[in-house]
């Protein structure tokens, strides 16, 4: 195994505030990228798509609980697995408690062609609590994964590719606003890393575009920030 190098406290003190600089650099970069996303434009979302949950059908709306945005992980389990993606489960594995992102009007829920009879004990077997739908064809079928690139034909075989997909609710219209898949999926599963994935971002007075910040509205890391079990929302 290849080790780094070992030197005094000062020569890594040295090394490490050179580092900083290139930290520092990335993260404006990063600000500068997020900016440029929530200025994407946005496109409508005209197929009615019919998915189950735990309270039967479910429509695209539904799935936002009333909430202005809507996060869905695309999790990749086949109609025919008895359990879901291993990598799939370790990126679900990473999301905390939803509660931060509901105080900011952001759902996030989870989407495969499963039935929904093979979801849930599997995910009453890993322990999660996020909302989780399927979409499978079928009686309750629909086209969602295809639509969104998740899902594609191979060798007469419908195979599926992890990704994520933003939505946003403008009344009883709702708007894609972005998607990634595979690599861009790396990193992502903090609150801020998912919400900088979304149109109104962290809707924080700092952030561009102007006039997305919401009621929210504070800078981040101030008193705005509440305990998971504190917020109204």
């Amino acid at each position: 195994m290849s080790l780094p190098e070992i030197v005094s406290r000062a020569e890594w003190r040295a090394a490490r505030e050179e580092l900083l600089v290139e930290e520092k650099a990335l993260t404006r970069a990063r600000d500068a990228l997020n900016a440029e996303r929530r200025r994407l434009p946005m496109v409508e979302v005209g197929t009615e798509y019919v998915f189950e949950g735990g309270d039967g059908k479910a429509g695209l709306l539904d799935l936002f609980e009333g909430r202005r945005q809507l996060i869905v992980y695309h999790f990749m389990f086949a109609p025919e697995w008895d359990a879901g993606c291993r990598s799939c489960s370790a990126f679900l594995d990473q999301i905390g408690h939803t509660a931060h992102l509901k105080a900011r009007g952001t759902t996030f829920a989870a989407v495969s062609r499963a039935p929904y009879t093979r979801i849930l004990p599997f995910k009453a077997r890993m322990g999660w609590t996020v909302p989780w739908y399927s979409a499978l064809p079928g009686p309750f079928g629909n086209d969602f994964g295809r639509d969104f690139d998740v899902t594609r034909e191979h060798d007469g075989e419908l195979v599926d590719r992890p990704g994520l997909s933003c939505f946003l609710r403008d009344g009883d219209r709702v708007f894609h606003t972005y998607s990634t898949y595979e690599r861009g999926l790396d990193g992502l599963g903090s609150t801020t890393s998912l919400l900088d994935l979304t149109a109104l971002g962290r809707q924080e007075a700092w952030e561009a575009p102007a006039g997305r910040a919401s009621s929210y509205g504070a800078p981040a890391g101030s008193e705005a920030i509440r305990y998971h079990d504190e917020y109204d929302y």
